[in-house]
C-alpha cells in the first residue's frame, strides 16, 4: 500500500478549518475532467499516454451501476469527486436531499448581489490577471516531480497488467461457460489415459502458482490505485468527525436559546397574549351576532319579494334576490338552514322572468293598439323604464322582438280599422276599395298615410324611452369600468407600501395564531390585508355613486355595483350597443311595415287595373301623396324605404305604357288622316311655342275663349323663323310637353318616360317617311299624286322637330342621374335619323326635276326661233317649282335647293350639247345655245330670293384639250 508515496500532494487549509485537496496547475498534460466507472482510478501501463488510457481491472461494457461496486458503502459515499467535502455527512445519513433544500430567506438580511462585489472585483482584477499569468508561465517543481512519479509508477504498473492473459480482462468473462472454463484450467494436461501421474501433479502446482501470481499483480495495482485515494479518505473522516464537534456544540446552544425562549414567553407574552385573545373573542361575538342579524334579514326575503311582485316592482325584486344570493355565497355559505333558498330564489327569479315578458308584450299590445289620437304619445313612461330596466339586468335582450311582433298586429289593424270607416263592414275590403271612384279611394288613402305617420310617431317615442334606458345603463357599466381602474391603481400603490404592513401583520398572526401550523396564520394576515383594500375600494364606489341626480338613477348605479362585486348579471358594453343597434333597426322595420300596408291598399286598387285608367292629373295627385309620405317617413325614421316607392314606380311604369300607347295611337290617326297640306297656327299653339323659347317646357293653363281672342297664322314664328306645318306637327308638339309634363310632376319615370318618347319620335319619321316618300298618303288618304308642295312642307314639319329635339333633352337631362345619361344617346339617333329624312326629302325634290330635265332636253334642238321651246317648258317648270317652295322653305334652303337644281340641268345640257356636237367655237349654233341659256338664266334670276344666284353657265361647254 502506497498510503506515503512521496507524490502525494500535501493537504492544504482553508479559512475554515477544512482541508482541500491542491488541485494540479499544469495544464497541457492533465487529462480531461472525465466521470470514473468506479471509485477506483484505472492502472497505469508502460506507455506515457496518461493514467486513463490503459485498461481498467474493473472496467465494464455495460453502463456502471451501484451493483457493480467492489468497495464499501462508506467509501463510496465518500465520494471525492463531489464539490463540497462538508455535505457528505448530511447527504450519507439524510439523502441528497437535505443539502439542497431551499431555505426562506430572512427579513433581516439585504439580500446581496454580484454588485455588491463589483467594487472589489475591479480593484483586484488585474492583481489576478497578473498572477494566472505567472502560474502558466512557470508550473511549480513539486508538481512536475509528482506527475513524473506517477507516470513511472503508472508504466511500471501497467507492464505488470500485460503479463495478466487478456481473458480476465474481458467484461464477458464467466467461469460458468465450459469455454472459458477450459480455457482456464485446460484439463486436457490433467485426464490422461493412465490416470494420475506425478507430472500432472506438479503441471497442476505450476499452474496454480501462475494464478497465484496473477492475483497477486491485480491486488498489488488495486493496492496501488488505492494509496493514490487514500490521502482523501482520510480527510473525509478528520472531515466527519469534525462536523459531529460542530454538531454537538450547536445541540447545546440551540438548548440554551430555546430555554431562555420559554422563560421570555413564560415572563413576558403569555399576559399580553391573552388580552388579545379576549378581544379577539370579543369581536368573534360581534361577527356571531351580527350574522345573527343577518340570517334574519335573510330569512325574510321570501316574504318581501313577494310583496314587491304584488306591487309589479320587477327591478326591486330582482335586486333583492341578487343581493340575497351573493350574502348567502359570500357570508352564510354552509349554514343548514339555508341550504334549500339558493334554489328557491332562482325559482323565483325565473318566474320573475317570465312575468316581466307577459307584462312587456301586454304593454306593448296596449300601447300600440290604443286610439293613435290619444295623449300622451309614451304610455306609463315609468312603468316602461322599470320593464326595460329589469329585462336588460336579466339579459332577456330579445323583448325587442315581442314588441316588433305586436307592431306588425298593430300595422295591419289600422289599415282595417280605417278602411271599415269608410266601406260597409260586411262587404269585402279589396271589392270596396275597387268599387270606389278615384277621389273617395285617393281620401281613404291619405288618411291611411296620416295613421301610419302617427303610428310611427308613437313608436318613435317609445323607443326614445328605451334607448334612454339602454344608454343609461350603459352609462352606469362605464361609470364602474373606470371605478375599477382607479380602485386597481389605489391597490397598485398600496402594495408598494404592502411589505412592511404585512411584516406587522404576519408578526401578530403569529403571536396570536393557536393552530398547529405558522402558514395558516400568514394566509390569515394577508386575507385581512385584501379585505381591508376591498372595503376601501367599495366606500370610494358608494361616495362616488351618491353624486346621483335621482333615486333611480341611483338604485341602478347601487345594482349595478353590488353586481359588479358578485355576479355580474348586466349585459356587457358590447350587447348593450347591439341593443341600441337593434332599436334603431326596429324603427326602421316599422317603417318597412307601414310602406308594407300602404303597398297593400295600392295594389288592391290597381288589381283591374283602375289605377292604368287614371288621367295624367290624377297620377301625379296620387304619385305626389306617396312621394310626400315616404318623404316624412324619412325624415321620421332615418331611412329611405323603397317598397312603397317600388310599388308606385311600377304603377307608373304601367301608367306610362298606357300613357304612350295613347298617344302613339291618337299620332298614327292623326298621321293616317292627315293630307299634307299647310294648316292654320291657332295663337294657343303660338303661345305654347313661345312658352318653350322663354324655357318653361310645360303645358299651360287651358285659357277660356273670350271675344279678343287672336286670329290664327299662316305660320309658326320660333325664333324669327317662319315654319309652315300641318296639324300632326301641331299636335305633336303639345304631346312631347305632356310627356316632358309627366316627368316634372313623376321625376322617377323620367327613363321610361325618355324612352317612350323616343319611340314616339321614331314613329313620326318613319310613318311620315311611308306616307310622304313612299307614297302610302295615295293609298291612306286617297291624294292623286304626292307633290313638291307636299315633299317641302314634310321636310319643313321635320326640321321643326328637329329644332326642339335639344330642347327636350336638355329638359330630361336636368331629371336624370349622371348614371342615366346614357340613355340621352336616343336623341343623337334621332337627330341623325331626321335629318337623313329631311336629306331624302330634298334628294327626291332634285331627283324630279332631274328627270324633269333628261325628258324635256332629250328633244332640245339648237335652230330657231330662239328662245326655243324646250328652254320655256324648263323655265316655266323651275317657276311652278320655285312657286311651290318658296312660302314653306326658308330662304337659304330655296337656293341651295335650286343650285343643285341648276347643277342638273347643266350635266344634262351638257351631255346634249355634246351629243348635238355643239361646241364653243362662236359659230351660228354656238350663238344660238347662247341665247337659250341667257333666257334661262334671266329667268331664274329673275325669281324671288335668286336674284343674286350664281349659276355659273359657262360650264355647260366640253373644255378644250
Amino acid at each position: 500500500m502506497a498510503s506515503s508515496h512521496s507524490s502525494s500532494p500535501v493537504p492544504r487549509g482553508g479559512r475554515d478549518g477544512i482541508y482541500h485537496k491542491e488541485r494540479d496547475p499544469s495544464p497541457p498534460r492533465c487529462r480531461p475532467i472525465r466521470s470514473l466507472p468506479d471509485v477506483c482510478p484505472k492502472e497505469p501501463t508502460g506507455e506515457g499516454r496518461g493514467l486513463c488510457d490503459g485498461p481498467s481491472v474493473v472496467a465494464e461494457h455495460d453502463r456502471w451501476t451501484v451493483y457493480s461496486s467492489k468497495v464499501n458503502l462508506p467509501a463510496a459515499l465518500n465520494d471525492p469527486r463531489l464539490a463540497k467535502r462538508e455535505s457528505d455527512f448530511f447527504t450519507k445519513t439524510w439523502g441528497l436531499d437535505f443539502a439542497e433544500t431551499e431555505v426562506m430567506p430572512s427579513f433581516y438580511l439585504p439580500n446581496i448581489t454580484r454588485e455588491h462585489f463589483a467594487p472589489y472585483l475591479q480593484e483586484t482584477a488585474q492583481r489576478e490577471r497578473i498572477h494566472e499569468r505567472c502560474k502558466t508561465i512557470c508550473p511549480n517543481k513539486d508538481d512536475v516531480d509528482a506527475v513524473s512519479s506517477i507516470t513511472t509508477n503508472h508504466d511500471k504498473s501497467r507492464a505488470e497488467l500485460e503479463q495478466v492473459p487478456k481473458i480476465f480482462m474481458k467484461p464477458e468473462f464467466a467461469l460458468e461457460d465450459p469455454a472459458t472454463f477450459n480455457a482456464v484450467l485446460p484439463w486436457s494436461h490433467f485426464n490422461s489415459a493412465g490416470g494420475k501421474s506425478s507430472r500432472d501433479g506438479a503441471s497442476s502446482k505450476l499452474l496454480q502458482e501462475k494464478l497465484s501470481h496473477y492475483l497477486d499483480v491485480v491486488e498489488v495495482s488495486i493496492a496501488r490505485q488505492i494509496s493514490l485515494r487514500s490521502e482523501a479518505f482520510f480527510h473525509a473522516m478528520s472531515s466527519q468527525h469534525e462536523l459531529q464537534d460542530r454538531l454537538q456544540e450547536t445541540q447545546r446552544a440551540v438548548a440554551v436559546l430555546r430555554g431562555r425562549t420559554a422563560a421570555i414567553d413564560r415572563v413576558m407574552c403569555q399576559g399580553p397574549l391573552q388580552a388579545v385573545r379576549t378581544a379577539l373573542t370579543r369581536n368573534n361575538c360581534v361577527k356571531l351576532h351580527n350574522k345573527m342579524k343577518l340570517m334574519a334579514a335573510v330569512h325574510q326575503t321570501q316574504p318581501t319579494v313577494q310583496l314587491l311582485l304584488s306591487t309589479s316592482e320587477f327591478v326591486g325584486a330582482l335586486e333583492l334576490i341578487s343581493t340575497t344570493k351573493e350574502v348567502l355565497q359570500q357570508e352564510l355559505q354552509g349554514i343548514h338552514s339555508f341550504r334549500h333558498l339558493g334554489s328557491q330564489l332562482c325559482e323565483l327569479e325565473k318566474l320573475i322572468d317570465k312575468m316581466m315578458v307577459e307584462d312587456f308584450s301586454m304593454y306593448a299590445r296596449s300601447d300600440l293598439n290604443r286610439s293613435l289620437k290619444d295623449e300622451p304619445q309614451v304610455l306609463e313612461k315609468e312603468r316602461l323604464e322599470s320593464l326595460v330596466f329589469g329585462l336588460l339586468r336579466q339579459r332577456k335582450l330579445d323583448f325587442l322582438d315581442i314588441y316588433s311582433d305586436e307592431m306588425i298586429l298593430a300595422a295591419k289593424a289600422i289599415v282595417t280599422q280605417v278602411t271599415t270607416d269608410r266601406v260597409k263592414a260586411n262587404d269585402e275590403l279589396a271589392d270596396q276599395m275597387r268599387v270606389m271612384t278615384f277621389p273617395q279611394w285617393f281620401e281613404l288613402l291619405k288618411n291611411v298615410f296620416e295613421s301610419f305617420l302617427l303610428f310611427l310617431q308613437r313608436i318613435k317615442a317609445t323607443l326614445n324611452v328605451i334607448k334612454n334606458v339602454v344608454l343609461e345603463v350603459l352609462a352606469s357599466n362605464q361609470k364602474n369600468r373606470l371605478l375599477e381602474e382607479a380602485g386597481a391603481r389605489a391597490l397598485d400603490a398600496e402594495a408598494s407600501h404592502g411589505p412592511s404592513v404585512l411584516q406587522g401583520e404576519a408578526e401578530l398572526a403569529y403571536l396570536t395564531h393557536e393552530g398547529l401550523f405558522i402558514s395558516d396564520a400568514l394566509n390569515e394576515a394577508h386575507s385581512v390585508m385584501g379585505s381591508r383594500i376591498q372595503q376601501s375600494r367599495a366606500e370610494a364606489a358608494s361616495s362616488d355613486s351618491t353624486c346621483g341626480t335621482s333615486e333611480t338613477s341611483f338604485s341602478r348605479e347601487q345594482n349595478n355595483q353590488d353586481s359588479e362585486s358578485g355576479e355580474n348579471m348586466m349585459p356587457s358594453e358590447l350587447e348593450l350597443n347591439r341593443v341600441i343597434n337593434n332599436i334603431q333597426e326596429l324603427l326602421y322595420s316599422a317603417s318597412d311595415v307601414s310602406h308594407d300596408r300602404c303597398v297593400k291598399v295600392l295594389t288592391a286598387r290597381a288589381k283591374d287595373g283602375s289605377l292604368e285608367r287614371l288621367s295624367s292629373a290624377e297620377f301625379v295627385c296620387l304619385s305626389q301623396a306617396v312621394e310626400g309620405f315616404v318623404r316624412d317617413t324619412e325624415e321620421l325614421c332615418g331611412r329611405r324605404s323603397v317598397s312603397l316607392r317600388g310599388a308606385l314606380q311600377s304603377q307608373a311604369n304601367r301608367f306610362v305604357h298606357r300613357f304612350h300607347e295613347e298617344r302613339k295611337t291618337k299620332l298614327s290617326l292623326l298621321l293616317d288622316n292627315e293630307r299634307w297640306k299647310q294648316a292654320e297656327v291657332p295663337a294657343e299653339f303660338q303661345d305654347l311655342v313661345n312658352s318653350i323659347a322663354d324655357g318653361r317646357i310645360s303645358l299651360p293653363e287651358r285659357k277660356i275663349p273670350g271675344p279678343e281672342d287672336r286670329k290664327p297664322t299662316d305660320f309658326l314664328l320660333i325664333n324669327g323663323q317662319k315654319y309652315a306645318v300641318v296639324g300632326t306637327v301641331l299636335l305633336l308638339i303639345r304631346i312631347f310637353l305632356e310627356y316632358c309634363q309627366c316627368v316634372n310632376d313623376i321625376p322617377s319615370i323620367a327613363t321610361d318616360m325618355l324612352t317612350r318618347l323616343s319611340d314616339l319620335l321614331k314613329h313620326f319619321n318613319s310613318r311620315s317617311c311611308q306616307l310622304v316618300l313612299g307614297a302610302g298618303a295615295l293609298q291612306v288618304v286617297g291624294l292623286k299624286t304626292i307633290t313638291t308642295k307636299n315633299l317641302a312642307l314634310a321636310s319643313r314639319c321635320l326640321q321643326l322637330v328637329v329644332h326642339y329635339i335639344p330642347v327636350i333633352r336638355a329638359h330630361f337631362e336636368a331629371k336624370l342621374q349622371p348614371k342615366q345619361f346614357s340613355v340621352l344617346r336616343h336623341f343623337d339617333h334621332i337627330t341623325k335619323d331626321y335629318n337623313d329624312h329631311i336629306a331624302e326629302i330634298s334628294a327626291k325634290l332634285v331627283a324630279i326635276m332631274d328627270s324633269l330635265f333628261e325628258k324635256v332636253l332629250s328633244k332640245y334642238e339648237v335652230k330657231a326661233p330662239m328662245p326655243s321651246p324646250c328652254f320655256r317648258n324648263v323655265c316655266k317648270q323651275m317657276a311652278k317649282m320655285h312657286e311651290a317652295i318658296s312660302e314653306l322653305l326658308p330662304e337659304e334652303q330655296t337656293q341651295m335647293l335650286f343650285l343643285r337644281i341648276n347643277a342638273g340641268f347643266k350635266m344634262h345640257l351638257k351631255r346634249q350639247l355634246a351629243r348635238l356636237g355643239v361646241v364653243n367655237d362662236g359659230g351660228p349654233q354656238n350663238g344660238l345655245v347662247v341665247v337659250d341659256v341667257a333666257f334661262y338664266t334671266e329667268n331664274i334670276q329673275a325669281l324671288r330670293s335668286l336674284e343674286r344666284l350664281d349659276l355659273n353657265m359657262a360650264e355647260i361647254w366640253e373644255q378644250k384639250r
